[in-house]
């Protein structure tokens, strides 16, 4: 990687360490979702603690952080790998946020994002995924993890150059779900409408 690439990867993970969710709860008088909930800084859980506006929110800006840096990069001349990279730098920082003592979200939404300037195909592929798998089950978690698999093939499929980075941030997203997947493996996950009748 060249050192304009590091410095800019260095910049995409500093805002993805912007954590929307914390900073949009405390604005709304809500406190810090990390502590509220599945105490888990992201759309879903503001979803249930502040609303769907909120949760829109948080959900958009999410994805922004983690598309206007790849998009960018583009334009910058990044190479393939550089990109992804990039793409990384911003997940991480919305896993890990430096302004926010390192405990952050899962990254699914920032990782869309991130991920989305890649080609159209990846884009309908991942939602379509996402929508079938949560339809069927009712698992956010599981819909999420699921995507997370299934992505790199995805990128393989449409623009296999980047199918290498792209699969570092899907492991990186299913690290960040191995609570969900023990849930789910025991039996004791909530489907998120039964989450709303708590």
């Amino acid at each position: 990687m060249s050192l304009f690439a590091i410095i800019y990867m260095l910049l995409a993970y500093l805002l993805g360490s912007i954590s929307s969710a914390i900073l949009i709860c405390r604005l709304a008088g809500l406190g810090d979702p990390r502590e509220q909930g599945s105490h888990n800084p992201g759309a879903t859980n503001v979803l249930r603690i502040g609303g769907r506006w909120l949760a829109l929110a948080v959900l958009l800006f999410d994805i922004l952080k983690g598309m206007l840096p790849v998009w960018a990069g583009y334009y910058l001349g990044l190479t393939h790998f550089e990109l992804g990279m990039v793409a990384l730098g911003a997940c991480l920082g919305h896993i890990f946020p430096v302004f926010f003592k390192f405990k952050g979200g899962k990254g699914v939404a920032t990782a869309f994002g991130a991920i989305a300037p890649i080609a159209w195909g990846v884009v309908g592929s991942m939602l379509g995924t996402w929508f079938f798998v949560f339809i069927i089950s009712g698992y956010s978690s599981l819909s999420a993890v699921v995507t997370a698999l299934t992505v790199p093939f995805y990128v393989w499929w449409f623009k296999p150059e980047f199918t290498f980075p792209v699969a570092l941030v899907c492991c990186l997203l299913v690290y960040r779900h191995h609570e969900n997947i023990q849930r789910l493996w025991r039996g004791q996950e909530d489907k998120i409408w039964s989450k709303f009748k708590k």
